[in-house]
């Protein structure tokens, strides 16, 4: 399907249903135009993955159709995938110069640096691509120079939100800019494509101002190490540390690359101003333990994030010690729990007290409650609401919210609905395939894909190998050798040896003309392996075979040819 002349369409290939991974289409006169590019955390059903993207593969067949991707803001759950998927798409990328600063760094770490044409924009700026003209919107989120997006089109005004929240107190970026909204609803709105998240929880998000003076009065008098750990794209949450840190007397020192490219970036925008010098993770150790804040990546429990490393003991630098602090200055995301909470353990086995957002003020989301949502759509008066970041519960309570608010129409989507805004009631066409790509090292990867369900079943079931060597006539020149991985202690119980046993039995059960077919000979031993294991340990391990034939020696190789003749 393509984007038609006699139609608007709204079509999410990430982000509905779910959040993080937001990659948003809007379709109008053959083109389409793309909101945000990002990924997501993987989870535990995804052995050696860290990040997943979404399937750009709808829209890669239509590259040609495509005007560009507008960046809303520099999360990396809304432009993280540029570098993974932009080779599929090689489209214009739109974004603020924050946005685009992050992003260069990016790009420049794969390679791509050169190559992706990047067109910086500023709030309130017209953007002419193709069928849509795109007026940002400055809002207040968790990071600078957020946007709203007003879409223009023949059908009417669609007002894409992007992650938003009302702050009047956010300490770094301006405050939403209310008036504009406004106009827009004075204009007329004909949908409302909103942030989800907080949907759930009453009242407001609060203020950034707050959370400085909450942390300030927690840390006040402590006499260890204190470790904070939020996300590193949170620029005011860092500015609040920074500030916290030079009242307490201690030097801030940042700990993970990410940190530092974020804090690149904001400084090349003009913020982080009047600060004092952050230190690396090499100054670690010079410092006395009154005297030191740490800043630390790894805020979810990421296996690669500073956090775990350092509360593994597998940092080269930082270590920690009973009588310490780490405090987790943010939210924990839904899914991340177990890990979490895995982190926090092993922290407070070394003796190291845990603050999170459940013990203490520590934090305020970039996400809107009940009562902001009530004041956009008071501002924004839209005829459709389309509630997008958030799960299937969070997207139908919005609806219902909406609809509560006197909008007229409100429709849940998930990933992959095509649907109608204009003209007529909005209403979904059809589904078009979407899904989810791991991104493992340098390639991607479908998270239903072979490699990955063996990845899952060798986590789960371990793995048996047994080699097979056969001499020159046909016959078993030794005994299998079996290993057995993450199946069950074979030096202890003797399934190896029991394997083994059973792999020869069935080997010399096979037909004398059979013995010579490797592919007959895999698959009774394997047979016979994966038998014997799942009797004794009830389990289905991953079964390899290998197969050796020794070549005939010189004396009977001629005693063949002697037998022939």
């Amino acid at each position: 399907m393509t984007a038609t002349a006699d139609s608007l369409v709204f079509l999410p290939l990430g982000g509905a249903g779910e959040i993080g991974m937001n990659l948003n289409l809007y379709g109008c006169a053959g083109r389409w135009l793309m909101v945000d590019l990002g990924t997501t955390f993987a989870d535990e059903s995804l052995p050696g993955i860290d990040l997943v993207v979404p399937d750009p593969s709808f829209i890669e067949a239509e590259r040609d159709n495509i005007e560009a991707l507008v960046l809303t803001h520099a999360h990396e759950d809304h432009l993280g995938a540029v570098p993974y998927l932009w080779p599929r798409l090689r489209c214009p990328v739109y974004a603020t110069a924050f946005a685009a600063a992050v992003l260069r760094r990016k790009l420049d770490e794969v390679g791509l640096a050169d190559q992706v044409p990047i067109v910086e924009y500023r709030s309130g700026e017209r953007l002419a691509l193709g069928p849509f003209v795109v007026t940002p919107i400055g809002i207040t989120h968790s990071i600078p120079e957020s946007q709203a997006l007003a879409i223009e089109t023949p059908f009417g005004t669609v007002l894409h939100s992007g992650d938003w929240k009302l702050d009047a107190d956010p300490l770094v970026g301006p405050l939403t800019d209310a008036a504009a909204l406004a106009a827009r609803g004075e204009a007329g709105v004909l949908a409302l494509v909103c942030d989800s998240t907080n949907v759930l929880r009453r009242g407001g998000s609060g203020s950034e101002a707050a959370v400085r003076d909450s942390l300030l009065g927690l840390l006040a008098g402590r006499p260890g190490r204190i470790v904070v750990t939020t996300f590193a794209s949170n620029i005011a949450r860092l500015e609040t540390i920074a500030t916290v840190a030079a009242k307490l007397d201690r030097h801030l020192v940042l700990v993970g690359r990410s940190l530092w490219r974020f804090v690149e970036a904001a400084r090349d925008c003009g913020y982080l101003k009047g600060l004092p010098p952050f230190l690396t993770e090499r100054d670690f150790g010079y410092l006395p333990r009154d005297k030191v804040l740490l800043l630390c990546t790894g805020c979810q429990g990421e296996p690669r994030g500073a956090m775990a490393r350092i509360a593994g003991g597998e940092h080269a630098h930082v270590t920690l010690a009973p009588g310490d602090l780490a405090v987790f200055s943010s939210k924990i995301i839904p899914g991340n729990e177990r890990t979490l909470y895995r982190l926090h353990n092993l922290l407070a086995l070394a003796g190291v007290e845990v603050v999170t957002e459940k013990d203490h003020f520590i934090h305020v989301s970039g996400h809107p409650s009940r009562d902001e949502l009530a004041q956009m759509y008071q501002w924004v008066r839209p005829r459709i609401a389309v509630p997008v970041h958030g799960e299937p519960r969070h997207l139908r309570a919005h609806a219902r919210l909406a609809l509560s608010l006197q909008v007229p129409e409100a429709v849940v989507v998930g990933n992959g609905d095509l649907l109608r805004l204009a003209p007529g009631p909005a209403a979904v066409l059809e589904r078009v395939p979407a899904g989810r790509l791991a991104v493992d090292g340098q390639s991607l990867m479908p998270v239903e894909s072979g490699v990955l369900q063996r990845r899952r079943k060798l986590g789960f079931n371990g793995v048996a190998v047994v080699v097979l060597v056969f001499a020159a006539d046909g016959r078993l020149a030794d005994s299998p050798r079996v290993a057995l991985h993450g199946v069950a202690e074979a030096e202890t119980t003797g399934l190896a040896a029991e394997a083994a046993e059973a792999v020869a039995e069935a080997v010399g059960r096979l037909p004398r003309r059979f013995a010579a077919e490797d592919d007959r000979v895999t698959e009774a031993a394997r047979r016979a392996l994966r038998q014997m294991v799942r009797r004794v340990s009830e389990r289905r391990p991953v079964v390899e075979v290998q197969i050796v034939r020794l070549p005939a020696t010189s004396g009977e190789a001629a005693m063949e040819k002697e037998a022939v003749a």
